[in-house]
């Protein structure tokens, strides 16, 4: 699913009138009733309805949705705020077809200036929030920031149409959420937006669900975009199923290179996803102490013991060998080490062959900023935010975060994988994939080792790494919800995950 900007849904709508010879009202029909289906669908008509519409195209949206769900025997209350007589024509022709419905149980407020008295909303209302949605650029008005503070500590249910009022669609660095609606249910209208991806926004925005409100698909499908929500059937469609007479020679040779004196559990994990995302064959190269543990914990891998029986020294870079190498899970710090990853990327930079880099890789970087510099192009970083902010410096938001990965994956021309409940894919051409499968279950130590072996042998069977990374993420958090399902949120380790690639897999192409 695409993620459009304001500037570019608004070009989609003008479009959507003139290619299906419709209205904004038409839409804003078409809107109205896929809000109403969704509320009638959730409470029944005993609830008490307090709407709250702005003077803009949201507050037609509101108002017209207070007409549907009149005509369904709800009891609405309707405060349209029409400031200095802004009211756009929409949203006039939605108040008078609204007005026609009025009566003892569905009431109109219309409030003409700034200076209002406060609606009562009690904790057992379903609110409608409709006053600005993505049509409000900066802060709030006082009067309305108070206003937005009084339905917060109501208790009511509150449903935000498209968006909360007081949030903007896609960077919100200065917004307070205390001056932001609280929305239980956020619908959003024909596209997702950015802002719902930040973890900073999750609290005001609540539960949310895109509706089709009728826009143009083929408008859709040529918009350009730089942002993308990735689903099971984009994944669908990359999963080819293999030919009959295919050997593991067709599924390339995965390398992974992990493990140290005590931290052979990242190494057995890596390996283990490597094995189940379908490599031909894996080759763990690790500390000589986790020999027996490697090869009892993964009997159908190859094991390549370092010289040196604590930590790794060394890192094979035989690219008539490998297909493809995945660095960093349990490797640890110590100075050998961070010398070994430095003349190996140094060495493979110059072939020209992507890595992945994930966990103690990314800590030897931290101990050498130089290694940045010899990163094969279009190689895998996958951090999770304290890794990332080590690297790059402390961000204080996620949406920070993500700006300063789009800077570093274009300068470096790699690709970051911002691990996280939306995990963003951030690609040196600045587009974001943000990843949708997954589970709190998940945050569990070792979890990223899994996606590393799983990413090294996707590459391995010689999936490119933009392709890789999109399959990969979406993969394991499709095995961390399967897993989820069988030992619960609490109980899930990351043996768990890796255990379920395949059941994953065969999700995905059913």
């Amino acid at each position: 699913m695409k993620i459009f900007t304001t500037d570019q849904l608004r070009d989609i709508i003008h479009q959507t009138t003139e290619i299906e010879g419709i209205s904004v009202l038409d839409l804003i029909r078409n809107s109205s009733a896929a809000i109403a289906s969704e509320i009638t669908s959730r409470w029944f008509n005993d609830r008490k309805i307090v709407v709250f519409a702005g003077w803009g195209n949201n507050g037609a949206d509101a108002l017209a949705t207070a007409h549907q769900l009149a005509l369904q025997g709800y009891r609405i209350d309707v405060h349209l705020f029409n400031i200095n007589d802004w009211i756009t024509p929409e949203c006039r022709v939605c108040r008078d077809e609204f007005l026609k419905v009025c009566n003892d149980r569905v009431k109109l407020y219309e409030f003409s200036d700034k200076i209002f008295s406060w609606p009562e909303v009690d904790e057992s209302d379903v609110v409608i929030d409709g006053l600005f949605g993505s049509g409000m650029k900066g802060e709030l008005p006082v009067p309305f920031q108070l206003l937005i503070n009084n339905i917060n500590v109501s208790g009511a249910t509150v449903v935000s149409i498209d968006l909360p009022s007081g949030l903007s669609p896609e960077w919100n660095h200065t917004v307070s959420t205390e001056k932001v609606i609280h929305a239980s249910l956020t619908l959003a209208l024909g596209t997702v937006h950015l802002a719902f991806m930040f973890e900073e926004n999750a609290e005001v925005i609540g539960e949310w669900k895109v509706l089709s409100i009728g826009l143009n698909l083929e408008a859709m499908r040529n918009m350009a975009h730089n942002y993308y929500f990735v689903e099971k059937s984009n994944i669908r469609s990359m999963l080819a199923p293999r030919k009959e007479f295919a050997s593991k020679a067709d599924f390339g040779h995965a390398l992974i290179c992990a493990g140290s004196e005590g931290m052979m559990g990242a190494a057995v994990l890596a390996t283990r996803g490597a094995l189940r995302a379908g490599a031909g064959k894996v080759t763990l190269h690790s500390a000589r102490v986790g020999m027996d543990i490697a090869q009892i914990s993964n009997p159908s891998a190859i094991f390549s013991p370092d010289g040196n029986n604590r930590h790794i020294t060394t890192i094979p870079s035989v690219t008539n060998r490998y297909s493809a190498i995945g660095i960093g899970p349990g490797i640890g710090t110590s100075e050998a080490t961070v010398n070994a990853l430095e003349h190996f990327l140094k060495a493979h930079s110059a072939l020209n062959k992507p890595v992945v880099l994930d966990a103690d890789a990314l800590n030897c970087m931290v101990e050498n900023k130089s290694l940045l510099n010899h990163i094969p192009k279009l190689s895998l970083l996958t951090p999770h935010a304290a890794e990332f902010d080590r690297m790059f410096g402390e961000q204080p938001s996620t949406q920070a975060r993500l700006q300063k990965a789009l800077q570093v994956a274009r300068y470096h021309s790699i690709i970051i994988i911002l691990k996280g409940h939306f995990t963003a894919i951030v690609r040196p051409d600045g587009k974001v994939i943000f990843n949708s499968s997954g589970s709190p279950a998940m945050a569990t130590g070792g979890s990223g080792d899994v996606l590393t072996g799983i990413l090294t042998g996707l590459m391995a069977q010689g999936f490119k790494p933009e392709k890789a990374s999109i399959i990969g993420c979406y993969i394991h958090g499709k095995a961390g919800e399967i897993a989820a399902a069988e030992h619960s949120e609490y109980g899930v380790t990351a043996s768990d995950i890796a255990d379920n690639i395949g059941r994953a897999i065969l999700a995905i192409q059913k």
